[in-house]
């Protein structure tokens, strides 16, 4: 069975010209996405990561590699809007409509019901101002609206780029809790987005692209794990035991208050030498690391995650 969503040594090289090859905007990028899951999309600025969803939609041809979506190319779905909703820069609508009549404008286009129209502002919470025009909404109504918009096909999958971009912690909140619930409806979720502490909260897996190339692609779980900030260890008796770490293979870091941070080993493995040898200590506790230190350890710190 095909993955939702499946990106495979995607390249796309821009404003190649005779005898010059072009800007390299993404190189053999690949990763997958499966119904049921919520993977955040992360790299920084300039990463790619705009380049590679519009390939994924069609609306740009790779240089090499696929980008497919239940194994097909955009343009091979047999019903799009059912197979895929995505929101792109915000989603487009025309000024000067409401949003209701906007998305009975998309449904009719592709052969909804127009009752899904209502449906949507419901489901976004934009009823009661269905009826206003487009042009009067805030950014973050824009954001519902072009949310309503793709879900318009009920499809299976969803591709979405900063869709809490614009939200209140309010809404950012609602979305979070919108998109667990399509999740465990066994669509699945590639959402972009920079705002890091949310994607920590909401994602089942990561794919952290930088320059264009693949960086990692890993459960949440799994990577915050395996970047844990180590182990801090504190009392009278820290300098005794940091040799007896370093003598035990763990790299050992002095802070200056006193206290040494410890990585390589295991909580439960300082515990033992610790018994083992007797050693007074005051504290013994974990360096919890978000997914922004993770993000910018597994980048290099280079730019920001837009």
């Amino acid at each position: 069975m095909a993955e939702a969503i499946e990106v495979a040594g995607l390249t796309k090289r821009f404003g190649g010209r005779r005898g010059s090859d072009g800007a390299l905007a993404v190189d053999d990028l690949s990763f997958t996405v499966s119904p049921g899951r919520i993977v955040g999309f992360l790299g920084p600025n300039g990463a790619g990561k705009t380049t590679t969803l519009r390939a994924l939609l069609g609306l740009l041809q790779p240089t090499a590699g696929t980008a497919t979506i239940e194994g097909r190319a955009f343009d091979q779905l047999p019903s799009p809007g059912e197979a895929v909703g995505a929101v792109l820069d915000g989603g487009m609508f025309h000024p000067g409509r409401s949003g209701r009549n906007h998305l009975r404008t998309l449904a009719r286009a592709a052969g909804v019901p127009e009752s899904r129209a209502d449906e949507m502002l419901e489901l976004v919470q934009l009823t009661a101002d269905g009826g206003r025009r487009a042009k009067g909404y805030s950014l973050g109504m824009r954001q519902r609206l072009g949310l309503a918009a793709a879900l318009l096909g009920n499809p299976r999958v969803l591709v979405l780029d900063e869709p809490a971009n614009g939200l209140d912690p309010q809404g950012i909140r609602w979305l979070r809790d919108l998109l667990r619930a399509l999740a465990n409806q066994g669509r699945a979720v590639l959402v972009s987005s920079h705002v890091l502490a949310e994607v920590a909260q909401t994602a089942d897996e990561v794919v952290v692209i930088h320059r264009g190339r693949s960086v990692l692609q890993a459960p949440l779980g799994e990577l915050m794990a395996r970047h844990a900030g180590g182990t801090r260890v504190a009392g009278p008796d820290t300098g005794r035991l940091a040799e007896l770490l370093r003598a035990d293979g763990a790299e050992v870091r002095a802070e200056p208050d006193g206290s040494i941070v410890v990585t390589g080993h295991t909580g439960e493995r300082i515990g033992g030498l610790v018994a083992e040898h007797r050693v007074h200590i005051a504290e013994l506790s974990p360096i919890a690391q978000s997914l922004e230190d993770v993000f910018f350890e597994l980048t290099g710190g280079e730019g920001g995650p837009g």
